[in-house]
């Protein structure tokens, strides 16, 4: 059976189900109810039969604005073209991991335990992700530091430079007033 969640399950399909709404990584019934090979209806049949398990940091339904926002983020112009004739139900990875105990089947904890471990590969990119930002910008703030101090030194060199070329106009200058043996005039 392993094998055969491995085949119709991968990483890509997972990973292009996932959204984020409300500022938290969500998946949709409908994309969840397929990777369950289940219906959409009987997915939310069983989770409405179990609500007490579904806090709202589990589960919420989208609202107008957020439906509208998602169906323009999957590029389908007509709700009916996706099945909605209601605002689906979103679940977070705490709830994902309930849905296993609701489904109740091998195929559902399967499915859980593989969401479960793109989420967790998820979060660790991100901090990785977070960690290489945080360098880039240490280095960009030492490079701005690095900058101003190399502007510093081009700007004494410049002034070193001026003050040498006025000394060399003072040297060949002529000379006015009184001259005493063999100056140069």
């Amino acid at each position: 059976m392993k094998e055969h969640l491995n085949l119709f399950l991968s990483d890509e399909a997972i990973i292009s189900s996932i959204y984020t709404i409300r500022g938290m990584r969500v998946m949709i019934d409908r994309d969840l109810a397929q990777l369950y090979q289940v219906e959409t209806r009987v997915l939310n049949q069983a989770v409405r039969r179990n609500l007490s398990r579904f806090p709202s940091d589990f589960m919420f339904q989208l609202d107008q604005l957020e439906f509208e926002n998602w169906i323009s983020q999957i590029v389908i112009s007509k709700k009916s073209a996706m099945g909605y004739r209601n605002k689906p139900l979103v679940f977070t990875e705490q709830g994902i991991a309930m849905l296993s105990s609701v489904l109740n089947s091998d195929l559902a904890i399967q499915v859980n335990i593989r969401i479960i471990r793109i989420f967790t590969k998820i979060r660790s990119l991100l901090e990785t992700h977070q960690e290489i930002l945080k360098r880039l910008m240490l280095l960009e703030k030492n490079d701005e530091d690095q900058e101003k101090k190399i502007l510093l030194i081009l700007d004494y060199l410049k002034s070193l430079e001026q003050i040498k070329q006025e000394d060399e106009s003072m040297k060949t200058r002529r000379k006015i007033g009184f001259k005493i043996g063999n100056e140069p005039e």
